[in-house]
């Protein structure tokens, strides 16, 4: 322990005037203890001694020297400051909004305002000190350092200025990166957990429903299917079974332990994802688990979480022979989120799979005389027959079913409305008024003229660009969707290995018309145009497929490999 001794001699009297005289002898002592935290053997002592002598020595005295008092000061070490990492997630929990990117752009419009102020700043000290060389002029010293400094400064506030809108741009993006549940994908959703409480909070009840009959518009007045209808009650019926799985998705070490049991040819159920399912957390609960993992609190290794919000997914049954398709809609819970079939997908599989005894028999009772005579006018007449699903039919539901469902639990529409929405407009604003300070000296001298072309191409190339982007992103969400959904089959007790062969069957057609994309000429345009030869999306989701199967059977094997050599060791 360090300590600082300070020595005051007391004052003396050597004179009838008694006058006094102090000495102060300050002496700093610094010991270095050799322990085992520092790594030392020995001890090294270090002294710092300063005498302050007064301006007249002092006389000698014959009286015996008066007893010294030493009073020590401890010292002890300053806590250490917590709050600069502490603001870390604070700040990260901001930029993770729409209006992450507004920040961006409006720091980004000032900081490049000033950006011609400081290059014609710089260009006139770098002239000056040019033409002197050049004519030989003679310039002083400070005066030829004071245009070198203004230059240097110049320069880097015009470093600084270009990387603000970049680093907060960048910010946002990092910020708002996650991993998507069960594949690990990155994925960017600028939303704040508060907007997607305010967008679940509008979807939430009769707005999904409202909403959906929004984009059902297209099709004029649809016919609508009452839940009464035998064809709505075995859809729903399938979803319900498929909705069962969303617990197991989120615990499937604990839910599903035996994954590894049966044989090749038993219906094959996939192994414990890396990345289970989670809902999405609040904007306190990210903070407070932020802040507990920089203190080292292993209290809850894997964030805050709760039962998944969603099921009971709503659902809607359209009344359309010629649309073999469906699309799921919305986010959050309270039916807030759900999927639309139209009957022609219905029409198609029972069709495909139709038997001839594949009706239901009605039984009538035995009728007496009076019954048979007076039965018409006062009894209702009898239920007509309907089709029976099989399991073949029942299962080719389920894997359309489970698709749509797989896009409501990895929240898709979340990702392409911040994608769509957000993303694109907003980068395109930065970009544009990047583009503006680059073609300033043309602007001076062609008149406002310029920005305003550069405007409206940056409106007119937004809306391709957002299709394009829409497009991508539903690429990647398709074959997304078809793996998770072999695994949600699996768990409802179907075999996932009846998907590869659905979607074989169904072809390059796309069964999945979300967010009412398919209303929209230029989508339709632009997909078509990109699914060509060039764009073989039909093999590449099938390809996924297979080898997600594949990769099943594989950790299946390597799982009972490794059990083996256990219980053998």
């Amino acid at each position: 322990m360090a300590s600082r001794i300070i020595i005051r001699g007391l004052p003396y009297h050597n004179s009838p005037l008694q006058q006094r005289r102090t000495l102060s002898v300050c002496a700093g002592f610094q010991f270095a203890a050799s322990t085992s935290n520092f790594g030392s053997d020995g001890f090294g002592l270090r002294r710092l001694t300063r005498v302050h002598s007064p301006a007249i020595p002092p006389r000698p005295s014959l009286q015996p020297p008066r007893p010294l008092h030493i009073s020590v000061r401890h010292f002890h070490a300053t806590s250490r400051r917590q709050g600069l990492p502490a603001l870390i997630p604070f700040l990260a929990s901001i930029f993770k909004a729409s209006v992450g990117l507004e920040i961006a752009r409006t720091a980004g419009r000032i900081a490049l305002t000033f950006i011609p102020i400081f290059w014609l700043g710089g260009l006139r000290s770098k002239r000056a000190i040019q033409y002197a060389a050049v004519h030989g002029i003679p310039v002083s010293d400070e005066k030829r350092e004071a245009h070198i400094r203004t230059l240097r400064r110049s320069i880097l506030a015009l470093k600084i200025l270009v990387a603000i809108p970049f680093t907060l741009f960048w910010a946002t993006i990092i910020g708002s990166l996650e991993r998507t549940p069960l594949t690990g994908r990155w994925r960017t959703i600028l939303l704040s957990p508060d907007e997607e409480d305010e967008i679940a909070a509008q979807l939430a009840g009769q707005g999904w429903y409202t909403a959906v009959a929004e984009i059902l518009k297209g099709d004029g007045s649809p016919r609508i299917i009452p839940p009464s209808d035998w064809r709505y009650q075995w859809v729903q019926s399938t979803l319900r079974r498929l909705e069962n799985t969303v617990p197991v998705l989120s615990s499937e070490p604990e839910l599903c332990p035996n994954w590894t049991e049966g044989g090749p040819n038993d219906c094959p159920l996939p192994p414990p994802a890396q990345h289970p399912l989670r809902p999405r957390p609040r904007a306190t609960e990210y903070l407070r688990w932020m802040c507990d993992k920089m203190a080292q609190k292993a209290d809850n290794p894997l964030g805050p979480y709760g039962p998944i919000p969603g099921p009971p997914y709503s659902l809607v049954l359209v009344e359309k022979p010629d649309a073999s398709n469906a699309f799921s809609y919305g986010f959050g819970p309270n039916g807030g989120s759900g999927i639309v079939v139209y009957t022609g997908f219905l029409d198609d599989i029972v069709a495909k799979h139709s038997l001839p005894n594949s009706t239901s028999e009605l039984t009538q009772p035995a009728r007496s005389y009076w019954s048979w005579l007076f039965g018409g006018l006062f009894s209702s007449p009898p239920t007509p027959s309907h089709p029976i699903p099989s399991e073949e039919q029942t299962t080719e539901l389920a894997v359309l079913l489970a698709h749509e469902m797989a896009h409501l639990v990895l929240s898709h529409h979340l990702e392409s409305l911040s994608s769509v929405e957000v993303m694109v407009p907003g980068a395109l604003s930065i970009i544009a008024d990047v583009i503006r300070v680059l073609i300033f000296p043309i602007t001076a001298i062609f008149g406002p003229f310029v920005n305003d072309a550069v405007a409206q191409l940056g409106k007119v190339g937004s809306g391709e660009l957002a299709k394009i982007s829409e497009y991508c992103n539903s690429v990647h969400q398709e074959i997304e969707a078809d793996v998770v959904s072999a695994r949600i089959l699996a768990h409802a007790g179907f075999d996932a290995r009846s998907a590869v062969s659905f979607w074989e069957g169904r072809g390059e057609s796309e069964c999945a018309i979300r967010m009412g994309n398919s209303k929209d000429d230029g989508g339709r345009h632009l997909e078509s145009n990109m699914s060509g030869p060039l764009h073989p999306m039909g093999e590449t989701r099938l390809k996924c497929l297979r080898d997600e199967l594949q990769r099943w059977e594989c950790e299946r094997r390597n799982a009972l490999t490794k059990r083996a050599k256990h219980s053998t060791s």
